[in-house]
């Protein structure tokens, strides 16, 4: 059967109607990208995807990994898979040429990711992991790491992971128990278990570096007393061949409800007492580290998500124009009249239509927190590179808690569509259900990132980054409202915006009082009437660049009516619904907070 993953169509309208991204080549630093080389890298990732990936997605997650004797095995089809991606350097797209990437605009990265990631999610995550640990040892590593690490992780030669969670030490981080004690030769002797590491342990390289948070002996407790560590499977000599064995262990690999092609691994570092690292940045120091990672982790989950629920809608769509089942409701007294296609049903189209406006908008948003990034490295105005900053940190948690809710919403979608069908394995929409749940735990649950819009980002110097993404928002309102086919759609959401203003104050003020339990308890209503705006605004902003086309360009005269109508479905059928959970929101009610913990016990 077809499957599908992302509407070229779409991608290009975000890429150069609605951000003009080829406009990044007018600067040095991206100066061979114009907007002819973008189109052929994305083609190029669309034809690797459909072609030689999206076929090993089923046969991944039907097959699994193998644990062995301490060794996992991937799903064999991925060495090809592997080999394809090192060949065609996709590992490190924006880094430096310098260390083997490709020096690529982050808003490009993103639209051939989409792709990537899309054919086959559980594959994709085994370059995204190699590529954020090698990040943070561009970042904060010293001239002799990233002499002896850059190259072979960002060609492929040799992967990366991320070692974190523990045991007792999940979202608490600061409860880790892995110790560190300093050797007379400056490095490090580790000790203690990680768990839930994805691609901890694989048979794709020779070697897997993994950046390790540990605790050197003496420091402070919690958070302030945690660092980084660059702990490879196996020691690197310092002429950079590969040393012995390293004492890092895979003691086992998760069973899990979807990515079953990404082995999830616990490991044990210096059970025997040989585990060695080197310090990754300052002592102490290795939260600010890791945050680097983990944000590049959330706009990345943000991506999974929507090329998950891209793969959902397109299949959907798609199954929906050639299901038959029933007479149209116009003719369905006539026992004559002959069945239709599904999408022809109004229950069929409004969720079709619920399926459309969230995986447009999200591809909006998430191509936007990567542009916004791209201005900011070519901007030379320090209070611009301030205030796009500031955006980007405001948005981080709506492009991974919200993002991550609304695409498995879609998913389920795309399972309805398909009826019975889409309950069954055979076809793709019960895989993508499946794999799309991870999103909304891992990097943070977006529990926590609705805490950390509402206890950080929200008062983030004074809130100014929150007005400055309300005034941006602002100017697309007032574009809409001088705009006749737009203005009553601008009109509401300008109305949700000085709502959502009032909230936002309400929400500022409750944290900081006693009431801060209640307040808290309503951060992920916050963090979803946030994105209901972000959104809202994203599809306003698409139709007002279809409106001023939509009778001049002939051939995409459907394309564009369908952006005007996301809009006016999105800003009539659910921005309403918002502002009642806005209403909700300024009641706060303490009712969560207030229930005896033994009422949930029955």
């Amino acid at each position: 059967m077809a499957q599908y993953i992302a509407d070229r169509r779409d991608i290009e309208f975000v890429l150069h109607e609605q951000f003009d991204v080829g406009q990044l080549s007018d600067h040095e630093r991206f100066g061979e990208f114009n907007r002819k080389t973008m189109d052929l890298i994305v083609s190029e990732a669309r034809n690797l995807s459909v072609k030689e990936v999206l076929p090993t997605n089923a046969i991944g997650d039907r097959k699994g990994c193998e644990y062995v004797n301490g060794d996992v095995n991937v799903p064999a089809e991925f060495h090809k898979i592997w080999n394809l991606f090192r060949d065609g350097e996709w590992i490190a797209m924006t880094e430096k040429p310098e260390w083997g990437g490709q020096g690529m605009p982050h808003s490009l990265s993103v639209a051939a990711t989409e792709y990537l990631n899309g054919a086959n999610m559980a594959m994709f995550m085994y370059v995204a992991l190699t590529h954020g640990a090698a990040n943070l040892i561009e970042a904060f590593g010293t001239k002799k790491q990233k002499n002896l690490f850059l190259k072979n992780m960002y060609s492929g030669k040799w992967t990366g992971t991320m070692l974190l969670t523990e045991p007792n030490a999940g979202s608490d981080v600061g409860a880790l128990e892995t110790s560190a004690r300093k050797n007379d030769d400056g490095t490090y002797s580790i000790t203690g278990n990680k768990i839930f590491i994805s691609g901890g342990e694989n048979d794709f390289a020779e070697n897997i570096v993994h950046p390790v948070l540990a605790r050197i002996e003496g420091a402070p407790a919690g958070t302030r007393g945690i660092s980084l560590f660059l702990v490879p499977k196996f020691r690197v000599k310092d002429d950079g061949s590969i040393g012995e064995f390293n004492d890092v262990v895979c003691t086992g690999i998760e069973h899990k409800m979807g990515i079953h092609g990404n082995c999830t691994c616990s490991l044990a570092l210096g059970g025997k007492g040989q585990c060695v690292g080197t310090l990754l940045g300052d002592e102490n120091k290795g939260m600010k580290a890791m945050f680097q990672m983990m944000n590049e982790a959330r706009l990345y989950c943000g991506v999974q998500g929507l090329s998950l629920a891209s793969s959902s809608y397109m299949n959907a769509q798609n199954y929906a124009k050639g299901r038959i089942q029933g007479p149209n409701l116009m003719t369905m007294l006539d026992k004559s009249a002959p069945g239709v296609p599904i999408v022809q049903h109004p229950d069929v189209r409004r969720q079709l239509m619920n399926m459309k406006v969230y995986v447009e908008g999200i591809r909006s948003l998430l191509y936007y927190v990567a542009y916004l990034t791209d201005l900011e490295n070519v901007s030379k105005d320090l209070q611009e590179k301030e205030r796009l900053q500031g955006i980007i940190d405001v948005l981080i948690p709506v492009a991974k808690g919200y993002v991550t809710d609304k695409a498995f919403e879609v998913c389920s979608h795309g399972v309805q569509v398909y009826g019975g069908y889409g309950f069954i394995e055979e076809y793709p929409q019960a895989q993508l259900l499946r794999d799309a749940r991870i999103t909304m735990l891992y990097e943070g649950t977006n529990g926590i990132q609705a805490m950390d819009l509402l206890g950080r980002k929200l008062g983030m110097k004074k809130g100014k980054p929150v007005m400055d993404l309300m005034m941006e928002i602002r100017k697309t309102i007032d574009q809409a409202k001088s705009n006749d086919a737009l203005k009553d759609l601008g009109l509401d959401l300008e109305g949700a915006l000085e709502k959502f203003g009032e909230v936002s104050m309400h929400m500022g003020r409750t944290a900081m009082s006693a009431q801060v339990m209640s307040a808290f308890a309503f951060a992920h209503p916050f963090l979803e009437v946030t994105g209901d705006v972000v959104m809202a605004w994203m599809l306003l902003w698409r139709a007002l660049i279809a409106s001023q086309k939509v009778e001049s360009k002939k051939k995409d005269r459907v394309f564009y009516i369908g952006q005007m109508k996301s809009a006016e479905f999105f800003i009539e059928s659910i921005l309403p619904i918002t502002l009642g959970k806005m209403n909700a929101i300024l009641k706060t009610s303490q009712a969560a907070v207030d229930i005896p913990e033994e009422a949930f016990i029955s």
